[in-house]
Formats: C-alpha cells, sequence, structure tokens
C-alpha cells in the first residue's frame, strides 16, 4: 500500500459507501474500529442529513473515515421517453397504493452544500461518484487535509482522476453492484463493462495514482489477487451489505443468499442508470423499457421501492449486489473485516509457499 493509504487504515480493506441506508454510521464505525476504512454514502441525503451522520460517526469511533459524494449530472433526458415510462408503471402505482414521484424533484443531490460542509468541518476522505470534481475542488479538499478518491470504470476517466489532481482512484469493475459509476452514461455502451482484474491492470498502466479496486469481491483471496495486479486495497459493498450493523432492509439482506434470486444483471429499471442488481419480478417486466434517465427515473420509482419494502415484497424492490452475491456471510461487520485481513493473509502465504518449491 502506498504510504497515505497505509495511515488511513490497518488492512487495505475499504467498506464501499451503498447510498439508501446501507452505509449508517454503525456499519462505518464498526469497519474503522476493526481495521479497515469506511465510508459513509452521502448519495440521496441532504446536506443535513450528511452532516449529522458524520457528527453520529464521530461519536462512534476516532478512526479515519470517508464520505461519498455524488456528482451533479447533466440534464440530458428525454421527458417523453420518461413520461413513457411513467405510463408503464402506473399498474405498479395501483399494485402498491402509492403515486410516482416527481422526476424533476431534488436534481443535484445538493453537492454544493455538502462539499461546503466537507470544506468548513474536514473529514479524512472524501470520494465522489458520476464523475470527475474540478481541479478547484480537489485542490481546495487538499488544503483542508482530506484525501480525495474519484470513482472510475475506465483508464480514460483514471486519467481524467489523476490530471484534476485526486490522491487516488478507486476503479469499478463491472462485476460491482450498484451504480455503475462511468463519468458519461451513454446507453450505447451498455452492457460494454471491464472486468475488475483487467480492468486494474489497464489502469496501473494508465496513471501513476494509488488504486483501489472494487467488484464482486467478498473474500481475502480476491483481495489478493487485486493487490497482486496493482491495487492497494480492496473496496467491498455486497459483502457488508449482509452485515447486523448494515442498514439495509431485511428482505434485502435475505435476498443476497436466498436461491430465488439467482443472478444479477445491469438495469436501468429503478434508476434510469446502470446498476447491478438481483433480478426480480421488476426488473424482468421493466428494465427492457427503463430509458437513460437518471435521477428522473430514480424519483419515479422512489415511492415504489418504498412501498414494496413496507408490503415485504422483495419482487419489487432494488435489490443491489455485485456478482458474488452468494458468497455473502452473515457476520458482524468488525468480525468481517478482521476474517477478511486473516484469508488475504493466508491467500499470500500459500502463495509464498508454491513460489518456493
Amino acid at each position: 500500500m502506498s504510504s497515505a493509504l497505509t495511515d488511513l487504515c490497518r488492512y487495505p480493506i475499504v467498506q464501499a459507501p451503498m447510498a439508501g441506508g446501507v452505509s449508517c454510521p454503525q456499519l462505518v464505525a464498526a469497519v474503522a474500529e476493526a481495521g479497515g476504512l469506511g465510508f459513509l454514502a452521502a448519495g440521496y441525503k441532504t446536506a443535513d442529513g450528511m452532516y449529522n451522520e458524520i457528527k453520529q460517526l464521530r461519536r462512534l469511533t476516532g478512526q479515519p473515515f470517508g464520505v461519498n459524494l455524488f456528482m451533479p449530472q447533466p440534464d440530458l433526458a428525454d421527458p417523453s421517453a420518461v413520461e413513457v415510462y411513467r405510463h408503464q408503471l402506473a399498474g405498479e402505482a395501483a399494485w402498491y397504493e402509492t403515486p410516482l414521484g416527481d422526476p424533476d424533484s431534488h436534481g443535484d443531490d445538493g453537492y454544493e452544500a455538502k462539499l461546503a460542509i466537507l470544506l468548513e468541518d474536514p473529514v479524512p476522505v472524501v470520494s465522489f461518484t458520476f464523475g470527475c470534481p474540478t481541479r478547484d475542488t480537489l485542490d481546495a479538499l487538499a488544503g483542508v487535509g482530506t484525501y480525495t478518491v474519484v470513482t472510475v470504470t475506465t483508464p480514460e476517466e483514471a486519467q481524467v482522476a489523476q490530471w484534476a489532481g485526486a490522491d487516488a482512484v478507486c476503479v469499478q469493475g463491472v462485476e460491482a453492484g450498484g451504480h455503475q459509476s462511468a463519468f458519461r452514461d451513454d446507453p450505447q455502451t451498455d452492457g460494454s463493462g471491464t472486468g475488475l482484474l483487467s480492468l486494474v491492470a489497464q489502469v496501473r498502466e494508465t496513471v501513476q495514482v494509488p488504486v483501489i479496486a472494487a467488484g464482486g469481491i467478498m473474500r481475502g483471496s480476491q483481495i489478493a489477487a487485486v493487490l497482486a495486479v496493482g491495487a492497494e486495497a480492496a473496496q467491498l459493498g455486497t459483502a457488508f451489505l449482509i452485515c447486523p450493523e448494515s442498514g439495509a432492509h431485511l428482505l434485502h439482506k435475505q435476498a443476497l443468499t436466498n436461491p430465488l434470486f439467482a443472478r444479477t444483471v445491469l438495469t436501468r429499471a429503478f434508476s434510469g442508470r446502470p446498476a447491478r442488481g438481483l433480478v426480480n419480478r421488476f426488473v424482468r417486466e421493466h428494465g427492457s423499457y427503463a430509458p437513460a434517465a437518471y435521477p428522473q427515473v430514480h424519483h419515479v420509482t422512489s415511492g415504489l421501492r418504498k412501498a414494496a419494502a413496507k408490503a415485504g415484497d422483495a419482487q419489487g424492490m432494488a435489490l443491489w449486489a455485485g456478482q458474488g452475491h452468494r458468497m455473502a456471510r452473515e457476520l458482524p461487520a468488525g468480525r468481517l473485516t478482521v476474517l477478511l485481513a486473516e484469508e488475504l493473509d493466508a491467500a499470500r502465504a500459500a502463495v509464498s509457499t508454491r513460489s518456493k518449491q
């Protein structure tokens, strides 16, 4: 690991920021106390909501942690396509007895207000999703002592992040659960993502900044693999989603290992942006019709997802999960962090032993 990342955590293990309430202060604190680097997810929260969670987290741990921000998105959505999708979802609204949401609400996710708070009251790490901040923004964060990470999905995006002044990049393979963090949401590239090991190797040959690898990692042996191809740390989301400290809905946690949900797929059905989740009825019925319209579709389906959860119906929920979801282990987050570190050590020792034979 690079010295800067080494200073942030004892183990090269990062708990991914999972928006929607999953990455709550309790989860982040448990990971941080055990020697990993935990992340709060500021996405879909108000600026005040983010700050309240930061204050709560600071009461739970004195260890370093990170906060993840969603970059503002250009309004490229076709309003007529969104309206057509709304009509298609009318049956869902009737079934769950809840109205469809306003597609034009909360467009920028409070980015500037959240950034102002993080500059006034700095946290150890800030990462960015769905794009790259300006050099002025990254320089300002550096000026208050904050380590910055930009999530990328291609070597070209990694170059942009390095040129802008990011301290590190989080390289997201196509195996990752939740939203793909491409800088530009281009429907023509749907389904063309790169696997994590290949992507990490390509990025390492393209940029000089440290790499955090993310996508489908569930075991310490997989952490060893991404470190072997050039990453300084591994970021895990789905592995921590099932932990008791996670804020994920119980139905979501149960679905990860339920044989009824056998596979994942990248879908625009719930948000209008490609995101990997378990295939359920909603994805099967609506995934092929959802337009490229984020966050408009996210707002349209918000009430439906909440109503499905309230009704105990996992078939109508957004069950975000990476490709390794069936390997999830229901362990306390601190214990899982230590176990992953132990598995990493064992994998490294096994490689060392074989190399000497």
